[in-house]
């Protein structure tokens, strides 16, 4: 029984009399949510399922909610060629974009109300992140513990600042402990991400159920996927190096196991952006997250659309680990954040990843760099559009949207579940004005389209906006179609090219050539779904033009 599993959970977690008094109060929520969310679909995902990527605000018009706005965008421009909408944090927020949350159970005043929501979500599923690892300085709980008062006095995990906390794996490189005047006297308070993002403590069972019940509260305003934002610095444990603790893990196959209760059908998305083997950790084994971030994959691609070569993403697609059943990937190539280069430690050698940092860097991006102990930098991250990173110099337009839309169109075929950032679908190029007038680097790929302009370029033929979402929305229509691209369809990665990036799924085989020049591919009987100008079919061989994707159906090796 899930009601036994829970349970047994929570006493690994909690003392006797803890889990007594934690379930006395659990029980009667999940039994009443298990009934309310009765009539919510079961069926978790299918080929017909695409994801976008954005903020509440991306796209505005003056005098109207920005989320009404979202919502004629998507109707009017997406349509079903994507099947959920990711608003990232719409909640009243103080810092980090909207990753340091002020209230948890409010939609942002200048985005909309849940009303707007529920708008979206008739024609849309929705992902909601819930923020677990910190919220605001400006939370309620947080102001509660400045006052010395309960609950909130508890909520946060603290540290005498001559604790050894030398292990503690860091995202940043601010202090790790940062000190409030309090009503009780001075807290040293643990900040893994920012001085206003003050981590709550987990150790409290308090803690957990407040959490369970905004999740609960998700799943009744319509979100379909839960994503646990930063998830892996969850429990703290002074003398560990507090990341991926096995406490986490239970955490989060807790979550799963109240979601398969009260509402199977409700997906668990983990943001874990650290190297492969400690991401694809928290499928557990099987029993945790329904699907994990491919954190691998933009790097990847921008390394080897960059260098023309295909061979690293073969290769490490090739040994990629077929999810548990019931499990899948999110497979993206961008997003509101950077492109996190930590995923590729053992795929690329530092030296490749410093000098494609550098690359970005030349035309016009910036990198974020992290410390070491022995006081050496290495990038962490890139910061671009992703459709401004994949130009070279010398480029044609045609040659920089072929390269572009090849990158949209490889997370498409991999198994699992296909992601885009909305800047994708409008071929944004580096948001300059963004990041002078923030000095984040993070800005540069964080632009607000006005809908007006935007609306009048794409109107027009000629714009590379126009030309790349006619291109990726007919390519996600053609996808929803094809039942082999399923997302619990296996895959086979095959090496038939230095330059090509070969995957097939059941009877179709996708064609990728990350090069600049014409290649010749043996691959014999087949008949194509969708190709690019320039390519076809040739004796025993397919042809293709370059920076060209080819589908064929029933195709044999030459």
């Amino acid at each position: 029984m899930k009601k036994d599993k829970i349970q047994e959970r929570l006493k690994k977690l909690y003392s006797a009399e803890e889990v007594e008094a934690l379930c006395s109060r659990l029980w009667p929520r999940l039994h009443a949510a298990r009934e309310e969310f009765s009539a919510l679909p079961q069926t978790r995902w299918s080929e017909k399922d695409a994801i976008l990527i954005t903020y509440g605000d991306s796209v505005k018009q003056e005098g109207e909610a920005p989320l009404k706005t979202l919502t004629h965008f998507v109707r009017n421009h997406l349509g079903d060629a994507v099947s959920l909408v990711h608003i990232l944090p719409f909640f009243p927020f103080t810092s980090d974009d909207g990753f340091s949350i002020s209230d948890y159970e409010a939609v942002r005043p200048d985005l909309g109300s849940w009303e707007d929501i529920k708008n979206l979500n008739e024609s849309h599923d929705l992902m909601f992140d819930l923020v677990l690892n910190h919220c605001s300085a400006s939370h309620k709980w947080f102001q509660q513990l400045l006052k010395d008062e309960a609950p909130g006095k508890d909520y946060f995990v603290t540290e005498s600042p001559e604790t050894d906390l030398s292990q503690v794996v860091r995202p940043r490189t601010h202090p790790l402990l940062t000190v409030f005047d309090t009503a009780g006297g001075a807290r040293h308070v643990w900040t893994t991400f920012s001085a206003d993002q003050v981590d709550v403590d987990f150790r409290n069972p308090d803690v957990l159920m407040a959490y369970l019940e905004l999740l609960l509260l998700y799943v009744r305003r319509g979100t379909r996927m839960i994503r646990l934002d930063a998830i892996a610095y969850l429990w703290k444990q002074a003398g560990t190096d507090c990341i991926h603790l096995w406490q986490t893990h239970e955490v989060v196959k807790l979550m799963r196991d109240v979601l398969e209760w009260v509402a199977p059908g409700v997906i668990l998305l983990t943001e874990t952006n650290v190297p492969h083997t400690e991401n694809v950790s928290y499928f557990g084994k099987g029993d945790e997250a329904r699907m994990v971030y491919q954190f691998p994959l933009p790097p990847l691609l921008l390394h080897g659309l960059r260098s023309g070569s295909a061979e690293r993403l073969t290769k490490w697609a090739s040994e990629l680990e077929a999810p548990p059943e019931g499990c899948t990937f999110f497979n993206f190539t961008a997003s509101h954040d950077g492109v996190g280069v930590r995923p590729l430690e053992g795929l690329v050698p530092m030296a490749e990843v410093k000098a494609l940092a550098e690359e970005i860097k030349s035309l016009g991006g910036k990198v974020n760099e992290r410390s070491h102990a022995d006081g050496s930098t290495t990038p962490y991250e890139i910061n671009t559009s992703y459709f401004s990173a994949m130009r070279k110099q010398g480029d044609r337009d045609a040659m920089h949207y072929q390269r572009f839309l090849l990158s949209q169109t490889v997370p498409m075929c991999l198994q699992g579940i296909p992601a885009f950032y909305i800047h994708s679908f409008t071929a944004t190029e580096n948001d300059l004005k963004g990041l002078a007038r923030t000095g984040q680097n993070r800005s540069i790929n964080r632009k607000q389209w006005d809908l007006e302009e935007l609306e009048e370029l794409l109107s027009q033929e000629d714009s590379a906006a126009t030309f790349v979402l006619r291109v990726l929305t007919r390519r996600l229509k053609l996808r929803a179609a094809l039942p082999d691209f399923h997302p619990e369809v296996p895959q086979e990665v095959l090496d038939l090219h230095p330059s090509v990036f070969a995957l097939r799924r059941k009877s179709i085989l996708a064609l990728h050539n990350f090069s600049d020049e014409a290649v010749v591919v043996p691959v014999n009987g087949a008949a194509i779904l969708m190709s690019d100008p320039g390519c076809g079919l040739k004796g025993e061989n397919v042809e293709m033009a370059p920076c060209s994707v080819m589908w064929v159906k029933g195709a044999g090796l030459g």
